[in-house]
């Protein structure tokens, strides 16, 4: 089974944390969160993610991050040493849900739900005016003018 580690800006890292153990009680102990803050620098982050992983570093490793390019995803691939820890940027909740309810997956099917679960819950929904109900009858619908014999 894969850990999960999600490194994003503070307090996204958390946050998604956070929603995940809300949804997925039992996901606590697979989840780690790294919230990066703007004074920390690389090196920092990366030997802070590298104790927060500790042991689990060793087994399989999803790291999911917030955007391509910005120094949360650097880290992480400074991390993703090897086959068994693959990085997927652009973190959202169905991806992080969807990647919780497939962990006991292999790693490489792991990445595909996850990216699949990003891109299928993203769309837009119509807004659409709540319609008009009908008047719920009062106790005593005699008061309301409806007379009926």
């Amino acid at each position: 089974m894969a850990q999960v580690f999600i490194i994003a800006h503070a307090p996204l890292a958390s946050a998604l944390k956070s929603v995940a153990e809300h949804a997925f009680p039992d996901a606590a102990a697979s989840v780690a969160a790294l919230d990066v803050t703007p004074g920390m620098s690389p090196d920092e982050i990366e030997s802070r993610a590298r104790v927060l992983l500790g042991a689990s570093a060793e087994g399989e490793l999803l790291i999911l991050t917030d955007a391509f390019g910005a120094t949360p995803c650097n880290v992480a691939q400074r991390l993703a040493t090897g086959s068994r820890v693959k990085v997927v940027t652009g973190v959202n909740v169905p991806m992080l849900w969807r990647a919780l309810c497939y962990v006991a997956e292999p790693l490489e099917s792991l990445v595909a739900r996850a990216i699949a679960g990003a891109t299928q819950g993203v769309m837009q929904v119509a807004s659409v005016r709540p319609q008009n109900q009908a008047k719920q009858p009062a106790a005593n619908d005699q008061d309301v003018g409806h007379h009926q014999q």
